[in-house]
């Protein structure tokens, strides 16, 4: 059995990042309902060097929609890193899907040995797109959103694997 590069990208990023919208809201709630001021969810870290809550959801957005267009050779849509509220995290959330929607599996399939080419951290970074999709962008994509869900089970939200995965 083979599998698209479409249905290995676009679905997953969909599904998981329509996950983090549905946990993005009971964090909200449970911020109000608790009297926790937002912004100390938003600000979390599971450790002093790793990024904040609302970082995390900025590079996993960024990771989705960059690599959905970067295998179906589009420009990458710019979202500026502003997002101080989970209202507007979850507004970045819905055009990163919105976005995700428009590309369609003709522009994606076949890009298996297109040239991926990325700065990261002061590198230049080499790949074909299977490689590419295979071994960075899901992996880093992966990682965002579970850093996402672990600072808010860590803070008391009371989330577990369902939350994470959705409705299967």
């Amino acid at each position: 059995m083979s599998i698209s590069m479409y249905k290995a990208t676009v679905p997953v990023f969909i599904s998981m990042l329509t996950n983090l919208s549905t946990i993005l809201k009971k964090a909200d709630h449970y911020a109000e309902s608790k009297k926790i001021d937002p912004s100390a969810l938003i600000n979390a870290r599971l450790a002093p060097d790793m990024f904040p809550f609302a970082r995390q959801i900025q590079i996993a957005t960024d990771a989705a929609k960059g690599c959905a267009a970067r295998l179906a050779n589009l420009e990458i849509p710019s979202f500026p890193d502003t997002e101080t509220t989970f209202s507007q995290l979850d507004e970045r959330l819905t055009k990163t899907i919105n976005f995700l929607k428009t590309v369609n599996a003709s522009q994606i399939d076949g890009s298996e040995e297109r040239s991926i080419t990325l700065k990261v951290a002061g590198q230049e970074l080499q790949f074909k797109g299977q490689e590419f999709t295979l071994h960075f962008a899901l992996p880093n994509f992966y990682f965002h959103i579970s850093m996402a869900y672990a600072i808010l089970r860590h803070n008391g939200l009371d989330i577990g694997k369902k939350d994470y995965l959705g409705s299967l």
